[in-house]
């Protein structure tokens, strides 16, 4: 009676079972990083937009405060955008011909405004109110990194709900002094677990479990 399996074949079968664990943990690996890469999270990535805006130049050289052009972020939960009519203040007068603000003085002469891509951008089911966090002393650095080194913008955050939430369960050392929430180049002095927990009872921020309910984020 001929033989089904050759001697081989136990050998490939130790080999398959050897395997098959190495190819399940591999395959995990890679879903995982590919998960937390920059490809996925959007991470250092720059999108391209109508006019490359440099937030080092206005902000890092010029010293502009982020209200300027994001009028209403203390107060509403969007940041608001510029119309071009805050841009020409200034660029009607300086580089008031160059032709990377053509769709500036474009948008500015019709009245339509500029199709600026978001680049830190939240699912619809996420509520964020930027008011709330800026009144409770979250700087913008937080959030968003050093823009005023970024000749043009892209996330330094994934913004994934962990991240979210492992501000939310421990915010002290996340907070600053009120009149440096706008400041780019704020850093933290002294013991950091004692100027957190100043910071909580300054802004009576409620007990870190009360920050994760989940209506919290979603309402």
């Amino acid at each position: 009676m001929p033989q089904i399996f050759t001697p081989k074949a136990n050998t490939w079968i130790r080999v398959l079972i050897l395997a098959l664990p190495v190819l399940a943990v591999g395959v995990f690996a890679l879903g995982y990083g590919l998960t937390w890469s920059g490809y996925e999270t959007g991470v250092s990535q720059v999108k391209k937009q109508p006019i490359p805006f440099s937030h080092r130049h206005h902000v890092g050289e010029l010293g502009l405060d982020c209200r300027y052009c994001h009028a209403s972020v203390a107060t509403s939960a969007f940041a608001d955008l510029p119309p071009a009519h805050t841009c020409m203040s200034c660029h009607s007068q300086i580089w008031n011909q160059a032709e990377m603000l053509a769709p500036l003085r474009e948008s500015f002469r019709t009245g339509k405004p500029l199709a600026w891509v978001r680049v830190h951008d939240l699912p619809g089911f996420v509520y964020f109110h930027h008011g709330i966090h800026l009144a409770k002393g979250v700087g913008c650095t937080e959030c968003h990194g050093r823009v005023d080194k970024m000749s043009l913008t892209f996330k330094t955050r994934s913004l994934y709900m962990k991240w979210c939430l492992d501000c939310h369960r421990d915010p002290g050392p996340h907070l600053r002094p009120p009149d440096e929430v706008f400041n780019p180049r704020w850093r933290p002095t002294g013991d950091p677990l004692l100027q957190g927990k100043k910071w909580m009872e300054y802004y009576r921020i409620a007990p870190a479990r009360s920050l994760t309910d989940c209506v919290v984020c979603h309402r």
